[in-house]
């Protein structure tokens, strides 16, 4: 077992008792890698339902365990965004399936998704499918997304396209959408929402975030008027810019939204 930490913290979360004494997590069977894993899943939970991205119970974040293959952490079916704690996360297999005890379920349905990109990306660890305003608005117009801010620019080269085929997928649409997603990290889902892959859950929310907000100044800007959009050879060189290179974006960012969050909506780390 890996060394966690010297505090001795109790913590009880839906029958669920994790203690941390002399530097292990004990009797849990959950590594330290796993566990802070666990803490960054329920802040970016936490930090998606400040946001306002949440939609009821719906949509997952989900999160490959680490140095356990196969493996996947995924909200509990029915809690809110705002109640997911480190604790309550739950342990699944590309299935859906539960993996060991807990007194929670899963929406299966709601991974399918989620298991199709994972299956084909050994890169996307995070998997963030979201029903956010913005992006179902945008995703709903036929020119989807526009090269019209710089927080657009940042996906020039980086965007997929689905089509909307229904509510589930069947296993030839998670062919369908693994082909229409290929090698990029963020898709509109037409009629649906968002899907963004990252390294790591800050890269994931960031990428989020940015998809937000040019999705939120696309729709202000083609209400108020007519688009000036910059020239090609511009959108092109400001992609490059801001691809983030072998280092995972978020990385600067994540500890300041964390600290938000502790001063915010604290206990996800529970």
């Amino acid at each position: 077992m890996e060394t966690f930490s010297e505090e001795r913290v109790a913590m009880s979360q839906d029958g669920l008792q994790l203690q941390f004494a002399a530097g292990r997590l004990a009797d849990t069977g959950i590594s330290a890698a796993e566990w802070q894993a666990r803490q960054d899943l329920a802040a970016c939970y936490r930090l998606v339902a400040l946001n306002g991205w949440d939609d009821l119970i719906y949509t997952h974040v989900s999160l490959a365990v680490p140095g356990e293959p196969g493996r996947f952490l995924i909200n509990p079916f029915g809690l809110a965004f705002d109640e997911v704690t480190a604790s309550n996360l739950v342990k699944i297999d590309i299935a859906g399936n539960i993996v060991g005890d807990s007194p929670h379920r899963v929406n299966k349905t709601g991974f399918v998704i989620h298991a199709a990109v994972h299956s084909a990306r050994a890169d996307a660890q995070c998997v963030m499918h979201l029903h956010n305003d913005a992006g179902i608005a945008v995703a709903m117009l036929e020119e989807g997304l526009l090269p019209l801010s710089q927080h657009a620019l940042r996906f020039y080269g980086d965007m997929a396209y689905h089509n909307y085929e229904g509510l589930a997928l069947t296993e030839t649409e998670k062919t369908r959408l693994i082909a229409s997603l290929g090698s990029k990290n963020v898709m509109l889902l037409r009629n649906h929402g968002t899907l963004v892959c990252g390294r790591t859950v800050a890269e994931a929310y960031c990428l989020m975030d940015t998809l937000d907000k040019a999705c939120r100044t696309q729709l202000s800007a083609m209400a108020a008027g007519k688009l000036v959009m910059p020239p090609p050879e511009v959108c092109e060189l400001t992609y490059r810019q801001l691809l983030p290179g072998d280092t995972p974006e978020g990385e600067l960012e994540w500890p300041a939204l964390l600290r938000k969050l502790d001063r915010l909506s604290p206990g996800y780390r529970d």
